[in-house]
């Protein structure tokens, strides 16, 4: 099987990479705007495109003919979204409608990766029925890709995930979890928020979720995230308790409290029983994602 990724520089593109490279049944080519990140260049193809550029999109697709496409590929910085509409639709909207077409036209199945930030965070978790009430311009654009999938694509499937951490060699994409260690680290006090709750996802249970779908070409919404519900402020205070690190440090904030430019849902998290029926999806616990991540920072520590 022929297998096309989009943003496979980013945390979730560059798990999918680890995960391939072990495949001797798939056929990988890892596609992203500029040149390749990830560090060992062997087992697949890298192919440079610029997603929001239909042109580009079209010429890449037609000469690798993949069976699947999973689009990983987003702005995905809330705040900025917030700001850059422009921007924000190219890559969460226009760029969906560019794969969905071609993938249409070479007959490839399409997986397009979705979030929890569809919903109002009213109440929670959620089951892939829940209608989806958008509250920040990045949600919106999301909500919009999803019908744009499902009412154009011939052949698809979508995942939503809720917050995802994870390390990739380079170090260079960061999360909550990083953020949350790193600070406490250097003996920062931190305001979290503990009026909003999820459920975390690790990066290598998103790619391996992915990669069932793509697989078996499974059609429909999946939830693919943690199964561990807690509040942001828990999921700090749970980093801190790991890496046994200051938690006089940890100041408990509403969200009111912290200005940001977009507005979250207060409460989200996911049910995950059609993934774990339908997919064979089974997640890592919170703390075992920690003590995985823990494992690659030694490794990568000892490589830089």
């Amino acid at each position: 099987m022929k297998i096309l990724v989009t943003g496979s520089n980013g945390l979730l593109g560059q798990k999918l990479t680890d995960l391939y490279k072990t495949k001797s049944d798939i056929e990988l080519i890892a596609t992203a705007r500029g040149v390749d990140r990830y560090p060992e260049k062997t087992g697949y193809t890298f192919q440079s495109m610029d997603i929001s550029n239909w042109d580009e999109v079209k010429s890449v697709l037609n000469a690798h003919n993949p069976d699947v496409v999973i689009n990983t590929a987003a702005m995905t910085n809330v705040d900025a979204c917030e700001s850059e509409h422009e921007e924000c639709d190219k890559l969460n909207v226009d760029a969906v409608k560019y794969l969905v077409s071609e993938c249409n036209a070479i007959g490839a199945h399409f997986v397009h990766l979705s979030t929890d930030f569809i919903f109002d965070g009213t109440h929670g978790p959620v089951l892939e029925t829940e209608k989806p009430n958008p509250l920040s311009y990045y949600g919106r654009s999301k909500h919009i890709a999803e019908m744009i999938v499902m009412e154009n694509s011939a052949s698809w499937s979508i995942a939503r995930t809720v917050l995802v951490y994870g390390i990739v060699q380079d170090m260079s994409r960061s999360n909550i979890v990083l953020w949350a260690k790193n600070n406490l680290e250097q003996g920062k006090s931190l305001n979290v928020v503990g009026d909003q709750f999820r459920t975390p996802t690790l990066a290598e249970d998103l790619a391996k979720g992915c990669a069932l779908i793509a697989e078996q070409k499974a059609k429909g919404i999946y939830n693919i995230s943690g199964k561990d519900y807690m509040s942001v402020f828990d999921l700090v205070y749970r980093v801190a308790d790991f890496w046994k690190l200051d938690k006089s440090l940890l100041n408990i904030s509403s969200s009111e409290g912290i200005k940001q430019p977009a507005k979250r849902p207060p409460i989200t998290g996911f049910i995950l029983d059609k993934a774990i029926k339908e997919l064979n999806y089974q997640p890592h616990s919170f703390e075992d994602g920690l003590k995985l991540m823990d494992e690659q920072l030694k490794t990568v520590s000892n490589t830089n």
